[in-house]
């Protein structure tokens, strides 16, 4: 598990370096158009959305690393019942299981 969190880290980590980049902004002298410097500032958006989702992963992640060897790990923080291991290697960031995430 410990492996799989931190692969995904290291995974999100250049998510949020990419992202960084692709939310720079439009520069006006840049002779692109119109309608091209739009479509640019609407891409813009929805990349800082996308960052913005990325830091907060990144961040659950870090607390379920500093937490892996706590007894509570895999337990949901609201019911208290066992998050099944399949919810954990595809979404290692969980901390409550599926019938509480809803």
């Amino acid at each position: 598990m410990k492996q799989k969190i931190n692969e995904e880290i290291a995974k999100t980590e250049q998510l949020i370096t990419d992202y960084k980049e692709m939310t720079q902004p439009v520069s006006p002298d840049n002779a692109i158009g119109r309608v091209s410097r739009m479509d640019a500032i609407n891409n813009r958006s929805v990349n800082e959305s996308a960052l913005r989702n990325a830091e907060e992963k990144l961040r659950k992640l870090e607390y379920v690393k500093k937490n892996l060897d706590s007894k509570d790990f895999g337990k949901c923080v609201k019911c208290g019942q066992e998050i099944p291991l399949g919810r954990l290697l595809i979404k290692p960031e969980s901390v409550y299981c599926v019938k509480c995430a809803r």
